[in-house]
């Protein structure tokens, strides 16, 4: 079977959250022409759609890439496995469904020091609005009518209530809306779920759109190259159905595939470091020395505790528990299934110096642990505590040895000692947290390291052995105006015409959040660029910092 054009307006590459968005948004126009194409299947796998099943989607090695990193450097030289979805809606589709947009004071960054125009928050905030449907209901900061579904978190655990609590009797705060009026402190979190299954931007996005005659949706679709004719992209090369096909652009191709396949399939089309690319035989079309670099995450530790009571959700390793919690679900949308389990966290300040938050907790009210491959509920507690603003940043390139396999990835965690001593600062502040009066009937012993054979007594031991990430890639075909930036204010390509990146890569500075909403509200934003719309007016909002 051959793709169903030669030749479209449109071709985006990559159908996660930012291409799902422009999919939609391009194929409005019903005298546009838009092919859609994603590597993995459709989203059709039932663990996809249960939020409680998040592990069983993420760890899928149908609908994941699987990648891992080398050796890091300053995490004793342990490589860090790396999921990116590989489904229709990306990462959007396996993730833990955590709503955040990020903080303001990110995009003013933007705007202000990297001199990125119209990049401020309030040039933001009417898409992220424009992009959402909150259930609490619309107000100044948040959506009443938009695809992507929102909801606030709705598990009951005293362990909700009591991490809630310690908040205010620590001193780090408490927010009733981490997207609003005041981001910072903890607080319940929201999540891309609507009643009672996830809501990815496949279904955000696609649900209407891929009923349209103008839109052509093509799964388990390889894009091995972008083709240029006198620095002017004009058609992609794909391997589908174990053959080799080339598909025309007339308008633009728009490269979707995340932080690190975007970068991959530049470089693959000789659009990159021209040293690297000389280095591997292929020839640069196009040097663009930034190309691959600036790789960012948000590095996390997990602190693990017992717990002194038991509650519903420790039963969950039960076979027949885990059936009839399975088939209410499937029959009501109702009960445990329906939480994506990290329901509360918080924007934390690690000391007095940081301008706004630095830290973010995600918490969940069970322990886990990974027995065979396996997800077992734990009688405990965990949480997340995420370094949002790291000054350590990595790389990534080709495989010498398979060009067109897993790339070589280096986020160098912790190899910039300010980054080492504001995790040390966060897990002193979730510990301060967890010992709060609030937990003590709750609160058994802190087991964080058991497992691995570290002493929780050192951090030092803890930070290096047990930073993981926290699945937000980014950074690597930045946005902006120096000489290692890859794409301008509006994401076309430098020194190619009709090519546009619209994913996480293109982000100069990694946002103080989870990465869905952001890039969303990006694609959203593109979308407008590439048909030359009027942006939608700004919205200078009031926030508690200001």
């Amino acid at each position: 079977m051959s793709i169903l054009k030669k030749e479209y307006n449109y071709i985006i590459v990559g159908a996660g959250s930012a291409g799902c968005v422009l999919a939609s948004k391009l194929s409005e126009d019903k005298s546009n022409q838009v092919l859609l194409l994603e590597a993995g299947p459709v989203n059709n796998n039932l663990m996809i759609h249960i939020p409680a099943a998040v592990y069983k989607a993420y760890l899928n090695p149908e609908i994941n890439w699987n990648y891992d990193t080398s050796k890091e450097p300053a995490l004793m030289e342990r490589s860090v496995f790396t999921p990116r979805g590989k489904v229709l809606g990306g990462s959007s589709s396996i993730n833990s469904m955590v709503y955040m947009r990020g903080h303001p004071l990110d995009y003013d960054s933007w705007e202000n020091d990297l001199k990125l125009k119209k990049w401020s928050y309030k040039y933001c905030l009417p898409y992220f609005k424009a992009g959402e449907t909150y259930s609490e209901g619309e107000d100044f900061y948040r959506g009443g009518n938009g695809p992507l579904k929102v909801s606030s978190g709705s598990l009951q655990s005293p362990l909700f209530e009591a991490f809630l609590e310690a908040g205010n009797t620590s001193g780090q705060g408490r927010s009733d809306d981490l997207n609003g009026y005041n981001p910072s402190g903890v607080s319940r979190l929201d999540a891309t779920r609507y009643k009672g299954k996830r809501w990815s931007a496949a279904d955000a996005h696609l649900t209407t759109a891929k009923k349209r005659k103008n839109l052509d949706i093509i799964t388990g679709a390889n894009v091995t190259k972008v083709n240029l004719e006198s620095n002017k992209a004009v058609s992609i090369d794909i391997l589908y159905q174990n053959s080799f096909e080339k598909i025309y652009a007339a308008n633009e191709i728009i490269l979707s595939c995340g932080a690190i396949n975007t970068p991959k399939l530049l470089m693959l089309s000789g659009i990159g470091p021209a040293d690297e690319l000389k280095e591997n035989g292929i020839k640069n079309e196009v040097n663009l020395v930034g190309v691959g670099k600036n790789l960012q995450d948000h590095p996390t530790v997990i602190l693990k505790y017992d717990c002194k009571k038991n509650f519903p959700l420790y039963g969950m390793n039960n076979n027949l528990r885990k059936l009839l919690t399975g088939m209410q679900w499937i029959t009501t949308r109702k009960g445990m299934a329906c939480s994506n389990i990290w329901e509360a966290g918080g924007l934390i300040f690690g000391n007095e110096k940081v301008k706004y938050p630095n830290l973010q907790y995600h918490f969940a009210p069970a322990g886990f642990d990974f027995i065979n491959g396996d997800l077992k509920i734990r009688k405990g507690f965990v949480i997340h505590i995420d370094l949002l603003r790291p000054k350590s940043s990595g790389y990534l390139k080709l495989n010498k040895n398979n060009l067109f396999g897993k790339p070589d990835i280096i986020f160098n965690y912790m190899s910039n000692k300010d980054d080492f001593n504001q995790m040390s600062e966060g897990i002193d502040k979730a510990r301060d947290l967890i010992n709060q009066k609030s937990f003590d009937e709750y609160r058994g012993d802190e087991i964080t390291g058991i497992s691995e054979g570290i002493d929780k007594s050192n951090k030092d031991e803890v930070i290096r052995g047990l930073t993981e990430t926290d699945y937000h890639p980014c950074g690597t075909c930045k946005m902006g105006n120096t000489e290692d930036s890859v794409v301008d204010e509006e994401l076309k390509v430098y020194g190619i015409d009709n090519l546009r990146i619209v994913d996480g890569s293109i982000l100069p500075k990694i946002i103080s959040a989870n990465l869905n909403a952001p890039i969303q509200m990006i694609a959203h934003r593109a979308s407008d660029f590439i048909l030359n719309k009027k942006q939608l007016d700004p919205i200078d909002a009031r926030f508690s910092f200001n």
